[in-house]
């Protein structure tokens, strides 16, 4: 969008590039567009869609879709992404995330930085992961995280995915930064939990960003402060 915006027809269908701000869900950006949208062209209902799920404490890239342009959110879906994530080491979570609180603490110091960066190759490709138990993955027609919040055990299955790259970053005392670009349906999350056990201690995550999906990139995004400031030039009148 820009000086091109004149021919912006949200109703027709336009693919737009956010980037998410922290504690904020999928659904709340969706809403939030959707929401000003309609009050911007002057309309009761506008489709409104996203390619790809981002969690309320990651921030970055998300692909919106409006109108006949939702068609393309299963392709836009599948294309790779690119994260960077930073984990903090020794110790765990339920959600293996800040949403919940530290349930068990392990040494790290024989961690080095080398130690990290062997124990990241075994990640690269073709992997089989559990999710989250506080995920959206459907356990008898519920979202996991419903079951996990009423304290309700479940057993999540291992779904294949791909790494495609997965880089050491930033080493720190107890803390690590990684790139990583995978495929659909991989769990950063799960990832860093993952990493802590091979690591023969624990850790979680503390910082995701998402830099890619596909073609499309951070750099293009506009947040939702300066979009919602413009929104009349992105209007057709």
């Amino acid at each position: 969008m820009g000086e091109e915006s004149k021919n912006v027809d949200f109703v027709k269908g336009e693919v737009l590039l956010f980037d998410k701000e922290l504690n904020w869900t999928s659904f709340d950006l969706v809403q939030k567009v959707r929401n000003n949208l309609c009050r911007a062209i002057g309309i009761k209902k506008l489709k409104v869609g996203h390619a790809g799920t981002l969690d309320p404490k990651a921030t970055g890239l998300m692909i919106l879709c409006t109108g006949k342009a939702t068609k393309q959110i299963e392709s836009f879906q599948a294309g790779e992404k690119e994260y960077f994530a930073k984990l903090k080491l020794g110790a765990t979570t339920p959600s293996f995330d800040l949403e919940t609180e530290e349930d068990a603490r392990f040494e790290t110091g024989h961690i080095n930085k080398e130690k990290v960066e062997e124990v990241l190759q075994q990640f690269i490709g073709d992997i089989e992961q559990v999710p989250p138990v506080f995920s959206a993955v459907k356990i008898d027609g519920q979202r996991a995280y419903t079951h996990a919040r009423k304290g309700t055990e479940v057993k999540m299955r291992p779904r294949q995915i791909r790494i495609k790259e997965v880089e050491l970053v930033e080493f720190l005392p107890n803390q690590i930064e990684i790139r990583v670009v995978c495929s659909k349906g991989t769990y950063i999350r799960s990832l860093a939990r993952d990493i802590g056990k091979a690591l023969a201690s624990g850790a979680y995550l503390v910082g995701l960003r998402r830099t890619q999906i596909g073609d499309f990139r951070i750099e293009d995004a506009l947040t939702t402060e300066e979009f919602l400031k413009n929104i009349d030039k992105f209007v057709t009148n």
